[in-house]
């Protein structure tokens, strides 16, 4: 075989190859859609036995024992009382079959039924799609109350439109969050460490951490150097937002936040606007991320800045969410002018 063809028969290679994985993509993907719609006709039939619909739950505990048993004596494997409850449950929560998505696995819509609350339900199921989480990281964002964190910043016009649609930033203001869970470090909280350590931390769970941050980050550079007057600074990490079209400029401090920072990453934003964007690119971003921060100061030092400087807490474990849960309650239930 001539080093030519060698050439072409190394790119037929990986050209079946890229052909034959889309198609065992396709097709997984389609097997999954096939399963949750089958579960979910299954789980219409058994609403529909229980009394025409109507839910009782001694009986319905009774008949999914005895369905669980007879299933699995003739079907094997998949009909556990669990997965019955959960195939019961997937028709009440979805009644029209079409609403369910093609993309998202049995695995998925499990984990999805065990949210009760219907808006952060329809939230976490557009993000999953939009974003293509798998279980894990669905689990993950769940655990640390995304939705809950996103819908504190809004009115009720806000929680109820992040629902329906997800969260799809298109301004800084709605990219930035606060605060960032950074659980997946596994700092324990009274371990005494340094803004390195912090940086070491979040760089080797880069995966983690760009979940944590949201769709659209691409990790450009680590200690970026800026040199002024003679004198080098350092930039702790800095992205590229695909979505946004802008740099994001991250600062790490381990303890509160003092106006300085806020003036350093001024000072930061200034320098990247001027040396490193280009045509086409928007005014960066810049996110000092701290321990801790006095609201009163940060607002005045960030003054005018406020569209392009964002000073956000971090925490090393994962939020209440009960109490996030119920803090949400309550800005849904305030009349629409506000209180």
């Amino acid at each position: 075989m001539t080093k030519r063809l060698s050439r072409a028969y190394t790119q037929l290679i990986s050209g079946i190859g890229t052909l034959l994985e889309d198609a065992r993509h396709k097709t997984v993907q389609t097997i999954n859609s096939f399963l949750v719609q089958t579960y979910w006709e299954v789980g219409k039939r058994i609403v529909e036995f229980e009394q025409a619909g109507s839910q009782r739950a001694d009986y319905g505990t009774e008949l999914l024992i005895q369905l669980s048993r007879d299933l699995s004596e003739q079907h094997g494997k998949g009909f556990s009382r669990s997965n019955l409850q959960y195939m019961r449950l997937l028709f009440i929560k979805y009644p029209i079959c079409q609403t369910l998505s093609g993309k998202l696995g049995w695995s998925h819509y499990v984990e999805l039924l065990g949210i009760g609350d219907d808006l952060a339900r329809g939230f976490y199921e557009k993000q999953c799609v939009t974003e293509n989480w798998s279980v894990r990281e669905l689990k993950r964002q769940r655990d640390s109350a995304l939705f809950e964190r996103l819908a504190l910043s809004r009115d009720k016009k806000g929680v109820l439109k992040l629902a329906k649609d997800g969260h799809k930033p298109e301004s800084p203001s709605e990219l930035v969050k606060d605060p960032y869970v950074l659980e997946f470090l596994k700092i324990p909280e009274a371990h005494r460490y340094n803004e390195r350590e912090l940086e070491d931390r979040l760089l080797n769970n880069l995966q983690s951490f760009l979940l944590e941050l949201g769709k659209g980050f691409a990790f450009v550079a680590r200690q970026h150097r800026v040199t002024l007057d003679n004198i080098h600074h350092y930039v702790d990490l800095v992205f590229y937002h695909r979505i946004l079209k802008c740099f994001v400029l991250i600062d790490l401090k381990i303890g509160k936040v003092k106006h300085q920072d806020i003036g350093q990453m001024n000072m930061y934003l200034n320098y990247f606007k001027a040396e490193e964007s280009v045509e086409g690119d928007r005014d960066p971003i810049g996110i000092v991320l701290a321990a801790d921060k006095d609201e009163v100061m940060v607002r005045y030092a960030r003054g005018d800045l406020s569209d392009k400087l964002f000073v956000s807490k971090y925490q090393l474990y994962l939020p209440d969410r009960k109490l996030l849960q119920e803090q949400v309650e309550s800005v849904l239930s305030e009349k629409e002018e506000g209180t």
